[in-house]
């Protein structure tokens, strides 16, 4: 019988998050929406609140918080890190790179790489990729995965088709690697479809169109949602379909490639899009609810912070165990997808 020899594989260590402490629920919204019910709201996203970012955090406050709250449940001190990743859509500023900014703040080695990465609600699975590259090829020990999200500095608040959706949230990971004969993080697949760009964009304050005098101007639309180019827009029908045609053959696809039948996944955690598009998706994958862990009610959609959110609840609920084979697959902006299997393993505190 021929017997793998054993490689550093990279694993998950642990994982924590910070969240602000303003929550905007959905009692809130229906006062700024008198034409929508609070059980209207609930009944369309299945979110009661979510988190919203104070005037005075940042990208990177947001970041070395969830970081701190990372090293001080795991014991793990800022020496340790030898490369940070950072993936956000709403960066301290243009230049320089938050991940340096947080690097410095955080006390982390400066022989220590760090990066920012620009991707939205499959950003994680990525980030959670290139770890796994960093570690497995012997370029780095341990890895900072960071997700840090503000959304709401993009909405406008008389635009209840995302204000009622969107929240903020930063998250740190830790990976580090150990001997062993199997692979652990593994059936990566990803996909890239940029025509659909404009369904979900901030048009203004970028190289392409920067903020001008006519960026700040609201327009109403057939909905009666007002925003101006300088905030966020989403088709939400083109989203809807784009996901629904999209992540069920990504999923087909992971299953071929780790070679694992449905039942064989213990648990899914999705980008925590919505309640609609999360119920959608799993009757079209053909997965149990047992099987699908859903934690957007109380977070709302935090981006790339949602899947590793989702660990977290999971971890701390039980509802993980070790040798669990864990799915995950995050799409959306972009359009962009990205979809993994975790072999999942408990790790002793320090």
């Amino acid at each position: 019988m021929h017997i793998k020899p054993e490689k550093v594989k990279a694993f998950i260590y642990g994982v924590a998050s910070y969240l602000p402490k303003e929550r905007l629920t959905n009692e809130q919204l229906a006062v700024d929406y008198p034409e929508w019910h609070i059980d209207k709201i609930y009944e369309k996203t299945g979110i009661r609140s979510r988190y919203i970012a104070s005037k005075d955090e940042t990208c990177s406050s947001m970041a070395i918080n969830a970081a701190r709250n990372l090293f001080s449940e795991y014991k793990i001190s800022p020496t340790e890190i030898d490369f940070i990743l950072l993936c956000t859509q709403s960066p301290d500023h243009f230049l320089p790179t938050t991940a340096c900014i947080v690097q410095h703040e955080l006390g982390i080695p400066i022989s220590a790489g760090a990066l920012d990465f620009n991707l939205g609600c499959s950003g994680y699975v990525y980030g959670l990729s290139m770890a796994k590259a960093l570690i497995e090829s012997n370029q780095a020990k341990r890895v900072l995965l960071l997700t840090s999200e503000l959304y709401s500095r993009y909405i406008n608040t008389n635009d209840k088709s995302v204000r009622t959706i969107f929240g903020d949230a930063a998250t740190a990971t830790l990976l580090e690697g150990k001997l062993s004969s199997q692979e652990i993080i593994h059936s990566f697949k990803f996909g890239t479809d940029g025509s659909g760009a404009g369904n979900l964009i901030v048009p203004d304050g970028g190289s392409k169109k920067p903020i001008g005098n006519d960026s700040h101007i609201e327009k109403e639309d057939g909905s009666g949602n007002k925003r101006a180019p300088s905030n966020i827009y989403m088709n939400g029908a083109e989203i809807l379909s784009f996901t629904l045609k999209t992540v069920p053959n990504s999923i087909e696809e992971i299953l071929q490639m780790a070679n694992l039948k449905k039942d064989q996944i213990d648990r899914i955690i999705f980008h925590q899009a919505n309640k609609f598009i999360l119920d959608k998706l799993r009757v079209k994958t053909g997965f149990t609810e047992e099987q699908f862990l859903v934690s957007y009610e109380n977070y709302g959609n935090t981006v790339s912070s949602t899947i590793p959110l989702g660990i977290e609840k999971a971890i701390k609920t039980s509802d993980l165990k070790n040798n669990d084979k864990l799915l995950l697959c995050g799409f959306g902006v972009g359009y962009s997808w990205a979809g993994c299997i975790v072999e999942w393993m408990h790790c002793k505190v320090r």
